[in-house]
């Protein structure tokens, strides 16, 4: 078991390998990095559930997040931060600490990485051709010859990452065993989510 400061942000996926951008200006997520920096650095990123009445700031949590070190930071002179997390290893959530921090805390046991694995060629040529019928009908400029460069496992969680998705499709993403299935899935969400145009046009959560 491990104990790991948390990140509830909706919408944000990180895997391990794959890195994450974040801006941090509320007191208690900038006490959470300060925190972090004085000791492993490593951040656990993880989706609230939909809010629900009378959750306040501590809605619940999605039993599987990602733990992320602090790979690169850049102080601001307000007291904001923008930094990268690296991800680690994914997490399962066993139980919430009772803490007296600004920022919640967990206890977690870390999940062993799956055996390296690839795609079937049948199953990239698909992915990479329904991505790019994705962001033509969302209006997304993307350099397809950089996509067509990357290996098997950046390209399904590149697109887990930054696809948008709502969130419980995002968490399915991250749940999702090994990159074929997750390939799979996304394909199948591209296919659902894209068929909303116009005023309808799928966003961030």
């Amino acid at each position: 078991m491990t104990r790991l400061s948390i990140f509830p942000l909706p919408g944000a996926l990180l895997f391990p390998g794959m890195h994450l951008p974040l801006h941090i200006f509320e007191p208690r997520y900038r006490a959470m990095v300060s925190d972090a920096m004085a000791r492993d650095r490593r951040i656990g990123m993880i989706q609230p559930r939909i809010m629900e009445a009378g959750a306040g700031d501590k809605p619940a949590l999605y039993d599987v997040g990602c733990v992320g070190r602090i790979a690169e930071i850049e102080m601001l002179d307000d007291g904001r931060s923008n930094l990268v997390l690296e991800g680690l290893s994914l997490f399962r959530v066993t139980r919430e600490l009772d803490v007296t921090t600004l920022f919640r805390q967990v206890e977690a046991e870390l999940i062993p990485a799956p055996e390296p694995e690839t795609l079937s060629l049948g199953s990239r040529a698909s992915l990479e051709m329904e991505a790019r019928r994705f962001a033509d009908r969302q209006g997304y400029a993307v350099d397809w010859e950089a996509v067509s460069r990357l290996d098997d496992q950046s390209l399904v969680n590149g697109i887990a990452q930054i696809a948008p998705f709502d969130v419980a499709a995002k968490q399915a993403l991250l749940e999702a065993q090994g990159i074929a299935i997750r390939a799979d899935l996304i394909v199948q969400l591209m296919q659902f989510f894209g068929r909303h145009d116009g005023d309808d046009r799928v966003t961030l959560q």
